[in-house]
C-alpha cells in the first residue's frame, strides 16, 4: 500500500532530476497533453527509476544496478545512475529501436541484447545480477517505481485542479497505477482511462479475471506497451483504487500511427507509438473522456523517419 506521504516525498526528491512537464491544450482533441516526452531522457520513466535507485541501500547502490527494458526504462536507469555516479547495465531486446539503444549508451549504460520478449530480458538480467552482484531495478513491479510515477498526477492536479479525466498508456501498469495513487494523494476525484494496444490487452484481461493474467504473446508497434502481463504491485494498487478506473480502451496500430502523425504535423511534437496511445484512444473514439481531460504523452524516443512514413 503506497501512502500519500511517500508520493509527496518522492516528488520532493525528484526536483532538479525530473522536469516538471507542462500541460498543453490542443483544440482538436478538446484536451490537455501532459508532455512527459520533454523529460531529459525523453520519457516519464525517470520518475520511477530515480526514486527506486535512490532508495536502494548504500551498499547495493555502490555495486551498481541492472534492469531489463525495451528502451525507455533502460534509458531512465542509465540516466539516474549517471546522476548518482553508479554503474548501470541494461538488458534490451535484440529488436530494440536504435534511438533507444543510443539513449542508454548516451548516459553511460552498458547494453546487453537478449532475445525478443520481456521474459528473455528478465532471465538474462537475473543471471547477470546474480553473477556480478548488481541490484535489479524492475521496470514496473516495485512500490518505489509506482510511487515515483505517481508524482506525475500531483503535477496534473496542481496545474489543473478541476481535472475530470486522466488518460494513460498501459504497459506493465506502473504509470496507470501511479496515476490513480497520485490522484488519491492529491485529493482529486478525477477518473482514469487506460489505453493499450489490441495486440497486448493484458490489463483489460486482468481486470476481467480479477488477477494479473499473463498473455502467451503480444504484438504492436508500441514497443513500450507489449509486456505480457501487468505487475503484481501495479495491479494491487489499481484494485485498491478500482472506483477511479473509468475503463481500459484498446487501439489498433493504425490508430497509433495516425496519432503519431497528428502530433507531429499539427502540434510539432515528436512522439513514439507508446506515447501517442492516449491520443489514439481519443481520436479513434475508443475513449470519450469527461472534460477537462489530460492525456499523458509518455515518451518521445522515436526515429524521425517514422513520423513521415
Amino acid at each position: 500500500m503506497i501512502e500519500p506521504e511517500a508520493v509527496r516525498e518522492a516528488a520532493a526528491a525528484l526536483r532538479g532530476v525530473a522536469v516538471r512537464t507542462p500541460l498543453r491544450y490542443v483544440e482538436p482533441l478538446g484536451a490537455y497533453l501532459k508532455l512527459e516526452n520533454l523529460q531529459p531522457m525523453g520519457a516519464f520513466k525517470i520518475r520511477g527509476a530515480y526514486n527506486a535507485i535512490r532508495r536502494l541501500p548504500d551498499a547495493a547502490r555502490r555495486r551498481g544496478v541492472i534492469t531489463y527494458s525495451s528502451g525507455n526504462h533502460g534509458q531512465a536507469v542509465a540516466y539516474a545512475a549517471c546522476r548518482l555516479g553508479l554503474r548501470a547495465v541494461v538488458v534490451m531486446p535484440e529488436t530494440a529501436p536504435a534511438v533507444k539503444v543510443a539513449g542508454v549508451k548516451r548516459w553511460g549504460g552498458e547494453v546487453v541484447p537478449a532475445g525478443r520478449t520481456s521474459e528473455d530480458r528478465q532471465r538474462k538480467a537475473e543471471e547477470i545480477a546474480a553473477r556480478e552482484h548488481l541490484a535489479i531495478v524492475s521496470p514496473f513491479d516495485d512500490p518505489d517505481i509506482v510511487t515515483g510515477q505517481a508524482t506525475v498526477a500531483l503535477e496534473i492536479v496542481e496545474d489543473l485542479p478541476d481535472v475530470a479525466t486522466v488518460v494513460v498508456p498501459v504497459g506493465g501498469g506502473g504509470l496507470i497505477s501511479g496515476v490513480v495513487t497520485g490522484l488519491a494523494a492529491a485529493g482529486s476525484v478525477a477518473r482514469v482511462w487506460g489505453v493499450e494496444p489490441t495486440g497486448a490487452p493484458k490489463l483489460a484481461r486482468s481486470l476481467a479475471d480479477g488477477h494479473p493474467v499473463r498473455l502467451e504473446r503480444t504484438a504492436s508497434i508500441a514497443d513500450g506497451l507489449i509486456t505480457l502481463t501487468v505487475g503484481d504491485v501495479p495491479f494491487a494498487e489499481l484494485a485498491r483504487h478500482r472506483e477511479r478506473l473509468a475503463g481500459v480502451a484498446l487501439v489498433e496500430d493504425d490508430s497509433l500511427r495516425e496519432a503519431m502523425h497528428f502530433l507531429w504535423r499539427q502540434c510539432r511534437l515528436a512522439v513514439e507509438p507508446s506515447g501517442a496511445a492516449t491520443v489514439a484512444g481519443v481520436r479513434s473514439g475508443a475513449v470519450r473522456p469527461a472534460a477537462p481531460a489530460v492525456l499523458i504523452v509518455s515518451g518521445g524516443n522515436v526515429d524521425p523517419a517514422r513520423l513521415e512514413d
